[in-house]
């Protein structure tokens, strides 16, 4: 293959990419109230600084990006086409309800935020280790049938918080959602006490474990109060039906009498240690202060229920859920980072984020209304185009954001993986979703580390890295999607009889959603030539140069 002329193209790409120009911007909120107050609070932020937003990203950009960020895919080529016909007013909208209520695109929806909480609940390598107490695909399932009936955010909250069950499908009394609990019940439940207040009320309390918190007004015993709250969850083995291939247990999860340290039921005290040596008494008491009976028998009080009830009927989930969403969509939170919210982290847009708490709340938490309003506002639609006029908005520097151009970041794996599988139309003869995830998780492996730590940390390679710069030279998943055997997507699109010139344009619609301008046609042209008319040959060095550039990788 002709390596040198695929980098000679790349650097065409790149230039071409960033000279590209902008369409006219539009604020329309299409008659949706959130989306008009969106619009109208973060204009006033760009007000307030001086500040003249992007232009509006071309129709294809905008619409690469809200496939990528809706159902963690880049649109089909057929897909961008079908876009480009609808010749309403109302379009964009159009296609954000499509997306997220046509029965079409139901799969991958579900698919698409399955992935992104799995990842939240439980990370990218919950499940994949030997002996492992979670059984991924347990937590998978809960998930997608979740996300696929739209099931309202407050109550898969609170059935997680109060999840019982078995852990892995096949087993009588199966509850995926157990998951999120199975490797945090270790020294008393703190990992449980502390992803609990992390993931869903936007608060981190871990180091509060041992001692008052530096810079928030958290301390240790707060702490302690919340983790009350789990001392009556047990989980337990079931060694006659391990799964994952041998690697995972089977556990079981259920709620058992808690006695207190002391031995007293009735008064369930958990006791902990100050810095200095001295032994304190902590009850169930959410962070608002409210406390609940004391009474360890299950018959009595069910404390992760009653959790469940102060979680989900906190403005700290609400905004939480919110601000996690919002960082979803624009790369940005309203603060940094999204699961650590509190005085001591003043969001930028605070008034926005409690509207949007409120409105989220009034919606029945429905998450696809959120989706909609953020997809549809004025700040998600501009160009990721940088100017003098707002150069200023830079939160890689430590300014809070302005969202007054998209920022630039790379897809995720995820979206990676299911991209190629699209651009290439793999995704036509795809095998059943068990087996789809079974084979991402294995690509997914070579880029995931976990540490092993009490807080489960994890490491990403895929972050522009060697490793991940050679899986995009010459990965399996990169030499398979440009090949040129017999029947492969490269020679079926050679097969045409021509000079490859529509070949050429199918290519860059397929990866990076727009037409090749004409001096990347003319250096297509060459490669065609230098290839001595051989059209396969030269599309599949279109197509590597394609999937490496910095257009395709990068989410814009």
């Amino acid at each position: 293959m002709a390596t040198f002329s695929r980098f000679g193209l790349a650097i065409c790409l790149t230039v071409a990419w960033v000279s590209v120009s902008m369409a006219a911007r539009s604020s329309d909120d299409y008659g949706i109230p959130q989306v008009a107050e969106i619009n109208e609070q973060v204009s006033a932020v760009w007000k307030d600084y001086g500040i003249t937003p992007a232009p509006e990203a071309q129709d294809f950009e905008w619409v690469r990006r809200v496939y990528l960020d809706v159902i963690g895919r880049v649109p089909s080529v057929e897909e961008l086409e079908e876009f480009q016909r609808d010749r309403s007013k109302d379009r964009k909208k159009n296609l954000v309800e499509k997306l997220l209520n046509d029965t079409a695109y139901t799969e991958e929806y579900a698919r698409n935020f399955t992935t992104i909480w799995t990842n939240v609940l439980i990370g990218r390598t919950g499940g994949t280790e030997n002996n492992t107490q979670i059984n991924r695909e347990g937590m998978q399932k809960y998930l997608r049938d979740s996300f696929a009936r739209n099931k309202p955010y407050d109550q898969m909250v609170r059935e997680i918080i109060t999840a019982e069950g078995a852990n892995s499908p096949g087993m009588p009394n199966f509850n995926g959602a157990v998951n999120f609990y199975m490797d945090k019940l270790a020294d008393d439940g703190v990992q449980a006490t502390a992803k609990t207040a992390q993931i869903f009320l936007g608060v981190q309390v871990q180091c509060t474990q041992c001692h008052n918190h530096p810079f928030n007004s958290w301390k240790q015993d707060k702490f302690w109060e919340l983790n009350a709250f789990f001392r009556q969850t047990r989980a337990q083995r079931d060694r006659g039906m391990d799964t994952n291939n041998g690697r995972g247990m089977a556990m079981s999860l259920a709620n058992v009498d808690f006695r207190g340290e002391s031995g007293n039921p009735t008064q369930a005290e958990v006791y902990y240690e100050l810095r200095n040596g001295l032994m304190e008494v902590a009850y169930p008491v959410f962070i608002d202060g409210t406390n609940i009976n004391p009474n360890g028998l299950v018959s009595q009080v069910n404390r992760r229920e009653e959790l469940s009830k102060f979680v989900t009927d906190s403005k700290e989930m609400q905004e939480a859920i919110v601000n996690r969403v919002w960082g979803h969509f624009f790369g940005q939170g309203f603060t940094r980072p999204i699961d650590d919210m509190g005085p001591h982290n003043r969001p930028s847009h605070p008034e926005l984020l409690t509207y949007l708490g409120e409105e989220f709340r009034g919606s029945s938490f429905n998450m696809k209304e959120l989706v909609k309003w953020i997809t549809l506002s004025q700040a998600y639609s501009l160009s990721s185009k940088i100017t003098k006029g707002n150069e200023v908005d830079d939160p890689s520097i430590g300014e809070s954001p302005k969202f007054s151009h998209f920022y630039l970041r790379q897809m995720e794996a995820e979206q990676l993986y299911e991209s190629l599988i699209v651009a290439t139309q793999a995704h036509k003869t795809r095998a059943d979703y068990a087996e789809q995830e079974r084979l991402k998780s294995m690509w997914m492996q070579q880029f995931t580390t976990a540490f092993g730590t009490d807080e489960g940390d994890e490491a990403t390679t895929f972050n522009g890295s060697i490793p991940q710069a050679l899986m995009m030279f010459n990965g399996d998943l990169i030499q398979d999607a440009t090949s040129t055997k017999p029947g492969s997507y490269i020679a079926t699109l050679a097969a045409n009889g021509d000079d490859g010139k529509e070949a050429i344009q199918h290519l860059y619609m397929a990866t990076v959603a727009r037409r090749p301008s004409k001096n990347e046609m003319q250096a297509a042209g060459v490669l065609v030539a230098s290839h001595k008319g051989n059209v396969a040959a030269a599309l599949q060095d279109v197509f590597w140069a394609l999937l490496n550039s910095n257009e395709f990788i990068l989410n814009h």
